[in-house]
């Protein structure tokens, strides 16, 4: 039975919208490494996990800048689509045409900046009747307050904010996969580095065990 409050991987389409170097520099409710990071995060595990993954950006060759390659690095499966003029990526017709290929209802939504990129396009998707999950962590916003107040909103609309960690946890779902370690790399160089030393230490009880 399908937990309506989780995220479950086979239906899930992870959208990454507007992460780009020009917004990044108007973010100050959390340190550029740290959103940059988790956006790369992100991208590796649904690589790993093979869930579907589409990128878009606000005038690339303007001020707000290109998205960071490190996205579509990570992740050369990721569809992007080009848009101009809209700044809601759900009023990019094609950007939804995207997310209707994958005949997919849930949602894993980040952007750049959370009040417009994430929340816009998650108010969208919630009308249009998707189950949306807003990774707050992987957003950027001009203050803490904004963020606050955004939350609240797309909350009492109906979507669920997360964080990096726990999108990583509930797509991996179990450490009985053959790709548990591609998961476990991704972990120790991204999101927990002590992970690391808990694995180097288990490793060598087990060496000793043998």
């Amino acid at each position: 039975m399908t937990n309506k409050w989780m995220i479950d991987a086979n239906d899930a389409v992870l959208l990454l919208i507007d992460h780009q170097s020009g917004l990044f520099q108007l973010v100050r409710d959390i340190e550029y490494s740290a959103l940059r990071n988790n956006v790369i995060t992100l991208a590796k595990v649904a690589q790993i996990a093979k869930i579907p993954t589409i990128t878009t950006a606000s005038v690339p060759d303007g001020p707000n800048g290109p998205i960071i390659p490190e996205i579509h690095q990570s992740n050369p499966d990721a569809v992007h689509v080009p848009r101009s003029g809209p700044i809601n990526a759900w009023d990019h017709r094609p950007f939804v045409e995207a997310i209707e290929s994958t005949k997919r209802k849930t949602l894993l939504i980040a952007g750049t900046l959370t009040s417009i990129c994430m929340a816009f396009p998650a108010l969208s998707a919630l009308a249009a009747g998707y189950k949306v999950f807003c990774i707050v962590d992987a957003s950027g916003n001009w203050s803490q307050m904004a963020t606050d107040i955004t939350i609240a909103r797309v909350t009492q609309a109906g979507a669920m904010p997360t964080d990096t960690f726990a999108v990583m946890s509930e797509l991996m779902n179990t450490w009985n996969r053959p790709e548990a370690m591609d998961f476990a790399k991704v972990m120790v160089d991204h999101v927990v580095p002590a992970y690391g030393a808990l694995m180097e230490s288990y490793d060598t009880a087990q060496k000793s065990v043998k």
